[in-house]
């Protein structure tokens, strides 16, 4: 993964495990460096190290989508703001796959990705520390 693309509190995976970046830090070269915690982890990584998590319809149930409409060719999930949308496109093209704010498709595959845009739209992260995902301080 590209180190610049991730943000503090993006889940990412690492080793067949979801974590959530608490740290990122320059080492002595020009490699990035990534501090990720779950509930039984707290170590550094570096950054090209972690995988991207794909954005599937559990992950999307888990942020605050609820499924709208469901065909052969298209699953679409909506939030509770009216102007979100994200459309699981089932062709083998992909073209109508992503997310849709205000009508704009912008391609989002990855939850790291949802995770940012969404924080630059609210300002906040989305609800998954609600799931246990994110370590939270005691």
């Amino acid at each position: 993964m590209n180190a610049a693309d991730l943000k503090i509190k993006n889940l990412v995976e690492y080793k067949n495990q979801v974590y959530t970046i608490t740290e990122i830090f320059q080492g002595t070269g020009n490699d990035y460096f990534v501090k990720i915690e779950n509930d039984i982890h707290s170590i550094s990584v570096p950054a090209d190290s972690l995988k991207p998590i794909q954005i599937t319809e559990e992950w999307l149930e888990k942020f605050g989508f609820l499924r709208t409409y469901s065909s052969n060719e298209r699953i679409r999930y909506e939030r509770p703001e009216p102007f979100i949308k994200y459309d699981i496109d089932l062709s083998s093209r992909k073209i109508l796959e992503g997310l849709k704010i205000y009508g704009n498709s912008i391609r989002c595959r990855y939850i790291h990705e949802f995770q940012n845009i969404f924080s630059c739209l609210f300002g906040k992260e989305p609800a998954a520390s609600s799931f246990g995902l994110l370590k939270t301080e005691s």
